[in-house]
């Protein structure tokens, strides 16, 4: 039964690319780093009722089972080449593998992505994939630049996939003109949307680069600790959808934005006098960006309240071992 699966993935998520030699169906990958270009690899694990509700189409757990390894290669600028995927099952359920590799393949060949190789046991649902892709020479964006003077800028709207969770958990009172808001949300938790086209215009323009897995306010903060700042951040400037403002009030919404994580947004640092052409570069690609604050004296995390006072106590984000 597990080659059966192993050969029905293979089906699903064929992707010819010439730099695989040898692929799926042997030992491990033969794979060809094309001249001129330095290797990016990624690993992230998703384990059912952490990372993903129980009971998610296991369509929606094979797209967001890439795309937060997708989201992580946006961060540094890199294009997507290959995937590895490790997938744990309780069973051997032939129809969430072809609902899982449906998911997974469609964001795949978006990207012109290839599955090569991976491996599947019995054990509580579990995913890891790691991922491959490419940055010309010394253009991959990193954490550990950061200045002093620096804008601070996101793209996207945060706090959607949080509130999308909240929303499955404690299922809101909406009516049917209202519950296509509440889709909206639960889709961004699902379905999240790897930045790539944006980590790429990115090279050789923003300082430093990571995607929001966690929350705004503590991956900001892995930005402050890597580049040795401090930031502020104004509540009032971030960017929430109409849906969040239209089911949430204003505190759970900025709560969800700070914090919520798993919106898989970029927030990134950029030079003032790169700031426009970023910003143009960024609109023509149709992404939304938005400034936010700015990289100061200092460490950590600082977030000024629509009073104009400092929030105090603000929310923090995920740990996964708190």
């Amino acid at each position: 039964m597990e080659f059966r699966l192993i050969e029905r993935i293979r089906e699903l998520t064929a992707q010819p690319r010439d730099d695989v030699r040898l692929g799926i169906g042997d030992d491990a990958a033969i794979l060809a780093v094309p001249v001129g270009q330095e290797l990016v690899a990624a690993i992230d694990t998703l384990v059912d009722g952490v990372h993903f509700p129980h009971g998610t189409a296991a369509a929606d757990i094979g797209w967001k089972s890439l795309a937060v390894n997708l989201s992580d290669l946006a961060a540094m600028g890199a294009s997507p080449a290959w995937a590895l995927l490790a997938l744990t099952l309780p069973d051997a359920d032939a129809d969430f593998v072809d609902g899982f590799a449906a998911g997974f393949a469609r964001l795949a060949q978006s990207h012109r992505l290839a599955l090569v190789g991976g491996d599947t046991t019995r054990g509580p649902l579990s995913i890891s994939v790691a991922v491959h892709g490419f940055v010309p020479p010394g253009k991959a964006l990193t954490r550990d630049r950061a200045q002093v003077g620096d804008a601070i800028l996101v793209t996207g709207t945060l706090g959607d996939a949080a509130a999308g969770l909240h929303a499955l958990q404690r299922p809101l009172a909406v009516d049917d003109s209202r519950a296509a808001l509440r889709e909206f949300l639960i889709e961004r938790l699902n379905l999240p949307t790897p930045r790539l086209a944006a980590g790429a215009a990115l090279r050789g323009q923003a300082s430093a680069c990571i995607d929001i897995s966690d929350g705004l306010v503590a991956d900001l903060g892995h930005i402050c600790n890597a580049s040795g700042v401090g930031a502020e951040i104004d509540a009032a400037l971030l960017p929430r959808s109409s849906a969040l403002m239209s089911l949430y009030d204003d505190a759970s919404a900025l709560r969800f934005a700070l914090a919520g994580g798993d919106d898989y947004e970029l927030c990134f640092t950029v030079p003032g006098k790169k700031l426009s052409d970023v910003q143009s570069d960024l609109s023509r690609i149709g992404c939304g960006v938005t400034r936010i604050g700015r990289i100061v004296e200092g460490s950590g995390v600082r977030v000024r309240g629509a009073d104009g006072e400092w929030l105090v106590d603000e929310p923090q984000g995920w740990e996964h071992f708190a």
